[in-house]
């Protein structure tokens, strides 16, 4: 039965979680004999967003597809850039005529893989199409198209949106798994029809930091109620998200598992 191996790694968060997913993805790729790479990116450009640059170093690193998310017009340059990189994606659930495309279909060694990206609607800016709509519209086009695996990024704020969308989706497509909230779950499985399920792959980010973010400026947030400036923390990087088994031709999803992976501090220089 031949399959792929697909990575799927969280959120990004600032230059320490793109320095390390950019280092970590060949070694990645080599240890775990991965065919297929996709990162969640919109958190790459200082937290907020992601840049031409940081997209292009992404992807000459290993990353196959770039997906992001509710920040994902948080650069102004990134606008001009979307209609120029097909493995950039933005949620499919925006509105005709925005820049870009929510999902994309790429050629391999081992066939076409396609990825496809939605955000859901609870307590996340801006509000968007009905996302359950548009993903299940796009998973029947892709496999009326003979697509076999075919992978989801579902950036949304809730767990019962995501979970929904996993089960919506169940035999359509091969994998849907959560971005957005920077916690990885621990509910990783494969539901009845096929589709492997994971409501949120976690960041790739400072371990010590609350989502990211420097500890002590968000505790004072949310101790005094006052406006402050979160910097992203520092310090050593977990690498969080999944690794995936696709059969090519059904695109049934024949193992996931978690990566959690904490990286040792960087040498200092001097």
């Amino acid at each position: 039965m031949p399959s792929i191996r697909i990575l799927f790694l969280g959120d990004i968060v600032g230059e320490p979680g793109r320095k390390a997913v950019i280092e970590q993805l060949p070694i990645l790729k080599q240890q775990e004999s991965l065919d297929f790479i996709v990162v969640n990116g919109e958190n790459s450009a200082g937290g907020k967003g992601i840049t031409p640059k940081i997209a292009i170093d992404l992807l000459r690193a290993g990353a196959a597809v770039i997906t992001t998310g509710d920040h994902v017009w948080d650069q102004q340059e990134i606008v001009d850039y979307f209609p120029t990189e097909p493995r950039l994606l933005r949620p499919m659930n925006y509105p005709a005529g925005t820049p870009g495309n929510g999902s994309v279909v790429l050629e391999t060694a081992k066939g076409r893989v396609a990825v496809m990206q939605a955000q859901g609607r609870s307590f996340i800016q801006p509000p968007l199409e009905n996302p359950y709509l548009a993903a299940e519209a796009e998973a029947e086009r892709l496999r009326a198209d003979g697509v076999g695996p075919i992978l989801m990024d579902f950036h949304a704020e809730t767990t019962s949106e995501k979970i929904a969308m996993g089960r919506l989706l169940d035999g359509k497509v091969s994998a849907v798994i959560g971005t957005h909230t920077h916690v990885q779950t621990a509910d990783d499985t494969i539901f009845p029809g096929g589709t492997g399920y994971l409501t949120d792959a976690g960041m790739c980010g400072p371990e010590e930091s609350v989502l990211g973010r420097n500890i002590e400026s968000v505790v004072w947030r949310f101790k005094s109620g006052m406006p402050t400036r979160f910097p992203i923390a520092k310090g050593p990087v977990r690498l969080c998200g999944a690794i995936l088994e696709v059969d090519v031709q059904t695109g049934t999803c024949l193992h996931l598992k978690r990566l959690s992976l904490l990286l040792p501090p960087a040498s200092d220089p001097s």
